[in-house]
């Protein structure tokens, strides 16, 4: 059965009210009462902006083309898990449980309407910008695919970018991308928390980790798996766009200005299938549920939505999965982040001045304690 969403979230990363410890242990940041009035007239500007954008011929416009080119992504997806030996896709009845899936009951993507698959109404709702968490590492490398052969239901992520300001999206913005991997370990960071501290060669590992600059449509792709979970933290993605940086011979990107920060989720019954999976299962970390994240409730207050919208490639998450979701930033607001390390000629460097808590703080220690598993290629689900 397919996990459908029709309902087409655009979220505005604002200002961020949570700060990043550049110690050991994170403490949450205490609100004075001048933040939270800038926080409340910041959003009050952004819903009339935001309000503007969806009555907006720009937003048609857009919409019509996301609608037909995710179906054709989808029907993409699903013929190449076919002719890898899947069989058919077979789309059940769904109840709508959540804003995040469907009530269609179709028997072939081809036969469904792409607007009611997708949505038609584009739904404006915000997200607060939230902490890239002290496990950012710059100087990653441009590139869509991010899995380097490991473990995991793969994930197809697309992301679009539309600018508040003018209802247009956002393009030449350069997304970094990241996550844990199945068990709840970053890569490129040596830490303690992160996994097994006496492993030094993670320093130098890059999966689940990448850079993509966003198309006309304001559009970026990545492949990656379903990341895993840690104590202390629901399962969640870090995204970071950048403009005005410089695309080195290496294939990396420097410099640039930080346009927003952000973190995304997805449903918790979807977490909650793929946790009884593979590599996923092996993971004896306590599970956070989104509900009991702090991170997401930041999210996700006033009626902000940062849950990727989705539908699965076949009959089960091990099929594959494609999400998706439109992000409104405010291309006039810039935000600086801290790099844990940084990707060189000679491999990853670290910061001593950025270890902590690697997704920020959720509602225990937020340290992975995970492991890098079995060899690649041991796991990993495709189409």
């Amino acid at each position: 059965m397919v996990r459908l969403s029709t309902f087409f979230t655009l979220a505005i990363l604002a200002v961020s009210t949570m700060a990043v410890s550049a110690h050991s242990v994170q403490q949450p940041h205490t609100q004075s009462v001048m933040e939270l009035e800038q926080r409340r007239l910041f959003q009050a500007y952004s819903h009339r902006l935001l309000q503007a954008c969806n009555n907006s011929a720009q937003a048609r416009r857009l919409q019509e083309r996301n609608v037909a080119r995710r179906a054709a992504t989808l029907e993409n997806l699903q013929a190449r898990r076919r002719l890898g030996g899947g069989g058919g896709v077979q789309l059940d009845t769904l109840a709508p449980t959540t804003q995040h899936q469907s009530s269609l009951a179709i028997d072939n993507v081809a036969d469904v309407n792409a607007s009611d698959l997708f949505g038609s109404d584009v739904k404006c709702v915000l997200e607060p910008e939230v902490t890239e968490g002290p496990y950012y590492v710059s100087g990653e490398f441009i590139r869509q695919d991010v899995t380097e052969g490991q473990q995991g239901i793969r994930l197809y992520a697309e992301m679009q970018f539309v600018d508040v300001n003018t209802c247009e999206p956002v393009d030449d913005l350069y997304v970094d991308f990241w996550h844990c991997n199945a068990t709840g370990v970053y890569s490129g960071v040596v830490a303690n928390g992160n996994g097994d501290i006496s492993d030094a060669s993670n320093i130098n590992n890059t999966a689940f980790r990448g850079l993509s600059p966003t198309d006309e449509d304001g559009l970026v792709s990545f492949t990656s798996v379903f990341p895993g979970h840690y104590t202390g933290r629901a399962t969640h993605i870090h995204i970071l766009g950048t403009y005005n940086g410089t695309v080195l011979k290496n294939n990396t990107y420097s410099g640039g200005v930080g346009a927003h920060v952000g973190q995304l989720f997805f449903d918790q019954d979807l977490i909650s299938k793929v946790e009884a999976t593979g590599a996923y299962a092996t993971n004896t970390q306590e599970l956070t549920l989104n509900a009991n994240d702090n991170i997401f409730s930041e999210s996700a207050a006033t009626g902000f939505d940062p849950i990727m919208e989705y539908t699965l490639l076949g009959d089960s998450v091990e099929d594959g999965i494609f999400a998706w979701i439109s992000v409104g930033v405010n291309m006039t607001m810039a935000k600086s982040v801290n790099a844990a390390s940084t990707i060189t000629a000679n491999g990853g460097v670290p910061n001593a001045n950025s270890m902590g808590p690697p997704g920020g703080m959720g509602s225990g220690s937020g340290f992975p304690s995970g492991s890098w598993g079995p060899p690649p290629d041991s796991d990993v689900t495709q189409p």
